[in-house]
């Protein structure tokens, strides 16, 4: 006789495990305090832990080491950077793919300069993390972050918005390395070509390096608003795409209000 097969994914948490989540939560919160606070070199499970009112070989029921829970705090980033653009872009008529890449990617600068210690934990380098370290959660929050961007490059595409460059002019070492951002972003398929992963590539250096300078006060000594350059480099980087740039002040009035 067949067993009857449980529906795991509808089954409603157990106590212990909400009580497990919670907890959990409240690390990640506590970690995150300190990560703004100090910087990512100053959290520490033993900090951690006091604030907690737990010993730091308590918090190892819940994560298997710093560098584990770094990468929860940073998967806990990405995905409120995700929600977001998302919010922004869900702002925004469906069919203006045009005011949705503005807006997603006005977005993106606001968080990062409301949350520069926080950008830096997410983008910027720290090391190696100790061997076995899972990054996974970390890396498909990333994913998640950059889909809505996908979605819309992949509009573009389709509607042949812009020129592709010539392959020729793309060598093989470049061709593997652009393939390894394509995977590891989650923008591989079939129907997209190397070329079009050059495209998209060359656009996110330009506006994340844009983004970068700003948010890390890098041109703070020769200019005291950096708004403008970046709308200059949104407004050439999308006309070369075939995207119809609109000023700020010009898209205000063409958002969806949902704050309701």
């Amino acid at each position: 006789m067949t067993e009857p097969q449980v529906d795991v994914e509808k089954r409603a948490p157990s106590r212990r495990e909400r009580v497990r989540e919670a907890t959990l939560a409240e690390i990640k919160g506590i970690a995150r305090n300190h990560l703004v606070a100090h910087g990512r070199a100053g959290v520490s499970l033993r900090a951690v832990a006091r604030e907690m009112g737990m010993t730091a070989p308590g918090l190892y029921r819940y994560v298997s080491g710093i560098d584990a829970l770094l990468v929860l705090v940073t998967a806990d980033l990405f995905d409120e950077l995700a929600d977001a653009v998302a919010a922004a872009d869900a702002s925004v008529a469906p069919e203006d793919t045009d005011l949705r890449i503005l807006t997603s990617l006005r977005a993106f600068r606001g968080w990062a300069l409301r949350h520069p210690v926080e950008f830096a934990a997410m983008f910027g380098p720290h090391g190696h993390p100790t061997p076995g370290t899972d990054l996974t959660p970390a890396l498909e929050a990333a994913r998640r972050f950059g889909a809505t961007f996908f979605v819309l490059f992949d509009r573009l595409l389709a509607e042949g918005r812009f020129a592709l460059p010539d392959s020729g002019l793309i060598t093989p070492e470049l061709s593997r390395e652009l393939q390894a951002f394509a995977d590891t972003c989650g923008f591989s398929a079939p129907h997209i070509p190397v070329e079009a992963v050059m495209v998209l590539s060359t656009c996110w250096v330009r506006l994340y390096g844009v983004v970068c300078m700003e948010v890390f006060g890098h041109l703070d000594f020769v200019m005291r608003d950096m708004e403008p350059l970046f709308e200059s480099e949104l407004q050439n980087l999308l006309t070369d795409l075939g995207v119809r740039y609109q000023s700020p002040e010009n898209t205000a009035s063409d958002t969806i209000d949902t704050s309701e």
